[in-house]
């Protein structure tokens, strides 16, 4: 064998046994660079095998110590612990609801039944989800649940668990994990389609698709005005439980091109003052109107603010209201976000409601046949909020409502004033309210296809 290339081979050997590569890699560069220099001979033949030397290196090794895990598993009762889940079904009772979870437990079942906070679950509307724990002898170790509202919104949440030799139950309020969703969509045949399609994995609930119908109707007219190429973005709130989606909640920003107009609105209640609480454009203005054309839903004026003969005495007197025509007890909301400055009983009109609100501007509402539930002086209200229900208290000659609006304590007409905006933000305010319009642009800009961007931007109106 030639010397130079025997050097190398046992050279190279010597590096493998070694654990640093880069002697290794210098090593072979060496051995690479030396066979070159000998190309112009025959190649050598490299190693046999057999030839290298063999070491044998032999080292105790301890046997694991498995003492403390044996322990621990002997501390255990020696049973396996089975969790499932499963819905009510319609015609559910609790021996079925029970069977289908795997509980074979007699004493479980009658806890249930008596407990006054356990028996809740034996209430659960079809479709609620039952979570239980039990043993490989079918013997229950916890159960849970959540019960849910008129709106199907999980209130509470009840639990069974074992507590040695029989059981006890308890009720804690629901805890929901919040989460902020954003979607883009184009219209393609219908607004609804869009709305309805789940392109992007989810499919619009129907309250959000209601917020965006709302939050834009006073610029667009969703019957004639949608048309194919139109799109939209939002950004809304979800509400979730242990995984499961509960509710939508409020829109936080809209944006929809129309035409090739774009509309834009952003939700802002300032984090410090709690102030706002309505929708902005992306300058810091109020989009929403300050005061409601009624308190009422669904009504007719059947008296105007003029003069007019009064109904009780006669007398040709000014009227310094509108009055509202509607049944007893038809919902009173507040026209605008204030603060309760008086609710009680003043003379002719009855149970009444005076509200102050931003620049000096107040609002009454009386002949109320009651107050809602826990109203009081000093107590905040937003527009749109249940402040009473329509009667026919004090002097009144029938149900209806009796609104003022006040300017400085002088009654004016609603009608004829051209109060729009809500009260503007305060410079402190606007200053937080940038920092979330800029989070909300940004998002947009993601939503948006790529390269484009809103070229003809109007805020709502």
């Amino acid at each position: 064998m030639n010397p130079i290339h025997k050097f190398t081979s046992s050279r190279l050997y010597h590096l493998l046994g070694s654990t640093r590569k880069a002697r290794i890699v210098s090593a072979s560069a060496v051995a690479l660079a030396l066979c070159a220099f000998g190309a112009a001979g025959v190649a050598p033949l490299a190693p046999d095998a057999g030839d290298l030397p063999v070491t044998t290196v032999t080292q105790d090794l301890a046997s694991p110590n498995l003492t403390s895990q044996i322990d621990a598993l002997e501390a255990q009762d020696g049973t396996e612990k089975y969790m499932r889940e499963e819905r009510i079904r319609a015609g559910d009772t609790l021996a079925t609801l029970l069977h289908r979870l795997g509980v074979d437990d007699t004493a479980a079942e009658t806890f249930i039944k008596k407990d006054k906070t356990a028996k809740a679950i034996m209430q659960l509307r079809s479709g609620k989800r039952v979570l239980a724990q039990t043993d490989d002898n079918g013997s229950l170790l916890w159960l849970r649940a959540s019960v849910v509202d008129a709106q199907d919104v999980p209130v509470k949440n009840i639990s069974v668990a074992r507590k040695g030799e029989g059981f006890v139950a308890a009720e804690t309020p629901v805890k929901l994990e919040r989460r902020v969703e954003m979607h883009a969509r184009e219209i393609r045949t219908t607004l609804f389609a869009a709305t309805d399609s789940d392109a992007d994995g989810a499919r619009l609930p129907d309250s959000v698709v209601r917020q965006i119908l709302e939050m834009f109707s006073t610029n667009i007219d969703f019957r004639s005005d949608v048309k194919r190429g139109d799109r939209f973005n939002v950004v809304y709130e979800t509400f979730w439980q242990d995984g499961e989606f509960v509710k939508a909640g409020r829109i936080l920003a809209g944006e929809f091109t129309n035409r090739g107009v774009t509309h834009q609105s952003v939700w802002f209640e300032d984090p410090t003052t709690k102030a706002g609480g309505g929708y902005y454009s992306f300058d810091g203005k109020a989009l929403k109107k300050a005061f409601l054309k009624s308190p009422l839903e669904f009504s007719r004026i059947s008296s105007g603010f003029s003069m007019r003969v009064h109904p009780i005495s006669g007398n040709w007197k000014a009227h310094k209201g509108i009055d509202f025509a509607a049944p007893t007890g038809t919902p009173i909301r507040a026209a605008g976000d204030g603060v309760v400055d008086f609710a009680g009983t003043q003379n002719g009109y009855g149970n009444v409601v005076v509200l102050k609100h931003w620049n000096n501007y107040s609002t009454a509402y009386a002949h109320m046949s009651r107050f809602a539930s826990g109203l009081k002086k000093g107590q905040k209200v937003s527009q749109g909020d249940l402040i009473g229900y329509v009667g026919s208290t004090g002097w009144s000659t029938g149900a209806h409502l009796h609104y003022e609006f006040r300017v400085g304590g002088e009654s004016k007409d609603p009608t004829k004033l051209n109060v729009i905006a809500q009260a503007p933000l305060t410079a402190a305010e606007l200053a937080r309210f940038k920092t979330v319009s800029g989070e909300i642009a940004h998002r947009f800009a993601l939503l948006r296809p790529q390269g484009s961007a809103p070229t003809d931007t109007l805020a709502q109106k």
